[in-house]
């Protein structure tokens, strides 16, 4: 009987391997001791339960007899969910980048029995294909080399080891005002002028590269740049990457048209998505986008809660793969169609959704809108179209289903929180901003310990300490819940969460330079302490972190936060100038900074005004930070530019406020625009 010991995990995707041949180990002190007794190498293998190559990985070699033998034979074999733990992910992708691979999932390394990475790769297939060496072959070479030719696999490590501990430059570099504006329009070239996203395939959503290019646009008055990032949300909410049929956005395109998505579902995607919904629906745009962005926020929220939902939060992902096929489940064919409509209704529904006999994936078809966006002219409204699909998804729904992680993961769901916070203010569904409440508030009870919050929740367990990125996603998501909340009470108590939080952030992952550790201090000891200013797809811990802090600076008064937040820039400055299009969470951080602007509403009662509200979202401003109080409040500091602001003529009354200052009472949400132009000196 092989001595796998995955049995006993909680994490999803390990348990998917526990009945492998392989005597896979979780990571931790045993597995390397293991390693260090026996003097053999470590396997370790990286991968997330939704992943397609992991699978198809795993069917090949980690399901054979065969080839587990040999594992077994030469190495101490090591499985990490990268979601789970981010910290041993980034390390040794880091170290496979500085090897000359792009990277990806899964994530093969081969590692010395302390710990330390000499050779690895991503996918290798079982035999020999497409250029790449078979894996049996690529153990055999591994284990022979780190048998008799230590010169080689040492001087390999020495390399990466050096790479490793590299950290960003103690020299402060001044960074020039207005770089974040610079930066933004200067990705903004790299948008596809025909389908949106960066240029070529595939194509991934780039949450952060594209607020930056929105944010740039609204600075620079570029119509280009704008145009961009609205085409850019237009295309993916009407390709294959969005499901049509039951709502969500998928992880990427493999193409460069958004049509055929690698269907896997991950969280992080879809709560920026309704960030991005929100923001760029809120501005004047085009007839029919505001309505499209609007029928998006709607379906991807009821997907969250349909299919999403756990306990009190919400899980991880959806597989890209249904019995071993990739989008097996969401794939038609008009015959499909037929038998659910009828004959007239299906030959309708199918022309609108691009469902035909030579299909567009594998000879089915991808349900999209990508040859057909809103024709006013076309017989078919949207309200049938509804039907149609709910009709489809609930035949939909009988057929075998992706796997789901289920685990709660803290900053994504903090990321979550405040995707919905924004889509219930652009939708007017109070629904979504309790949902984001009630959720908010069961990481906070259920995920928080003694050194700060947890990482992983699943089936009673938790993965404790958590990261740096748990802490600021939660950060931003007190913050986003604290400016729209409903009266002041409440919104103080959001304000008191955050400055805990950030408390517990600057206790327990401050860099001496500047800036945070994505580890606790009181996490196990790694080869290395990661420490970066680099975004994946959600952004960069310590960009999240500068964004709340430079927040709850507006929202307090307190010149603390500023401070932290302006030492990460300081701490980072070299790595941005480098590269903008990775730092693009930093940058955006930066650009609230610079041209953050405090929106006091005073009420008679506290209560928030529906048409300054308006007026506020209208804008499509991140920086523009909003709290209502009641007339008399004295919650902020004498010295805040907005305290004791009073009512006028008894009517609720607005002030912006910005470096030190305040503009005149506004009383006439009609000339908010005009205010903010005046009070920024254009």
């Amino acid at each position: 009987m092989t001595d796998n010991r995955l049995a006993t995990a909680t994490s999803p995707y390990l348990l998917q391997h526990k009945d492998n041949p392989v005597a896979w180990r979780p990571w931790g002190p045993e597995a390397l001791a293991e390693a260090r007794d026996n003097g053999r190498p470590i396997l370790l293998s990286v991968g997330y339960a939704a992943c397609h190559w992991c699978h198809v990985m795993a069917h090949e070699s980690f399901e054979d007899r065969d080839v587990a033998e040999v594992m077994n034979t030469h190495f101490v074999n090591i499985k990490v969910d990268r979601e789970e733990r981010p910290d041993i992910d980034q390390i040794y992708m880091n170290a496979l980048h500085a090897l000359g691979e792009q990277g990806g999932w899964p994530l093969t390394m081969f590692l010395t029995s302390e710990a330390e990475p000499f050779w690895g790769g991503t996918y290798f297939p079982k035999t020999a294909r497409w250029g790449r060496p078979g894996f049996v072959d690529v153990l055999l070479a591994v284990s022979k080399s780190y048998q008799s030719d230590r010169s080689r696999i040492d001087q390999n490590r020495n390399g990466l080891m050096a790479h490793l501990r590299t950290v960003p430059s103690g020299e402060d570099v001044s960074l020039p005002r207005g770089l974040a504006t610079t930066a933004g329009l200067k990705l903004a070239d790299m948008i596809d002028p025909v389908s949106g996203g960066t240029k070529g395939a595939p194509k991934f959503p780039q949450a952060s590269v594209m607020e930056l290019v929105w944010r740039a646009a609204l600075r620079s008055g570029d119509r280009a740049a704008r145009n961009g990032c609205i085409l850019s949300l237009e295309r993916m909410s009407n390709g294959g990457i969005y499901d049509h049929i039951g709502g969500g956005l998928s992880r990427y395109s493999v193409d460069e048209r958004w049509l055929v998505p690698h269907f896997e579902k991950m969280l992080y995607d879809n709560a920026q998505y309704l960030t991005h919904l929100a923001l760029v629906g809120s501005a004047e745009l085009t007839p029919g986008n505001d309505a499209l962005f609007r029928r998006r926020i709607e379906e991807t929220a009821a997907w969250l809660e349909r299919e999403m939902r756990v306990d009190g939060a919400y899980s991880a992902s959806l597989d890209a793969d249904t019995d071993g096929e990739e989008g097996r489940t969401y794939v038609w064919t008009p015959d499909q169609v037929v038998d659910v409509l009828g004959g007239a209704d299906a030959v309708a529904f199918n022309r609108v959704y691009d469902i035909s006999p030579a299909g567009n994936f594998e000879g089915k078809s991808i349900p999209n809108r990508l040859t057909r966006t809103d024709d006013p002219d076309d017989p078919t409204d949207e309200e049938t179209l509804q039907g149609w699909r709910e009709r489809l998804l609930e035949v939909r729904n009988t057929r075998a289903q992706p796997g789901r992680d289920d685990k709660i993961l803290a900053d994504w769901n903090g990321l979550l929180i405040s995707g919905l916070v924004r889509a219930a203010d652009h939708v007017s569904r109070e629904s979504l901003y309790e949902t984001a409440a009630r959720t908010y508030r069961f990481i906070l009870d259920t995920m928080m310990t003694e050194t700060g919050l947890a990482h992983a929740y699943r089936a009673g367990t938790m993965v404790a300490p958590g990261f740096s990125t748990d802490h600021a996603a939660l950060m931003v998501a007190a913050v986003t819940l604290a400016e729209a909340a409903p009266d002041p009470q409440t919104a103080d108590g959001y304000l008191a969460d955050a400055k805990r939080l950030a408390d517990l952030l600057h206790s327990h992952y401050s860099h001496e330079r500047g800036g945070y550790y994505l580890t606790s201090d009181a996490a196990e000891g790694l080869i290395v302490r990661p420490y970066s200013a680099y975004d994946e797809a959600t952004p960069n811990g310590n960009a999240m972190a500068a964004e709340a802090l430079v927040r709850l600076w507006h929202l307090t008064g307190d010149d603390i936060y500023r401070d932290r937040a302006e030492q990460i820039f300081s701490a980072f400055s070299q790595a941005i100038l480098k590269n903008v299009f990775g730092t693009a969470g930093l940058l955006n951080a930066m650009d609230t900074l610079e041209h953050g602007v405090l929106a006091i509403c005073v009420t008679q009662t506290g209560t928030r005004d529906p048409d300054f509200d308006r007026a506020l979202l209208a804008l499509a401003d991140p920086a523009i930070i909003r709290r209502t109080v009641s007339a008399g409040d004295a919650s902020l500091p004498d010295h805040h530019p907005a305290a004791n602001k009073a009512l006028i003529d008894s009517r609720p009354t607005l002030y912006l406020c910005t470096a030190g200052r305040c503009g005149p009472p506004l009383t006439d949400p009609a000339h908010v625009a005009d205010h903010l132009r005046d009070l920024r000196g254009r």
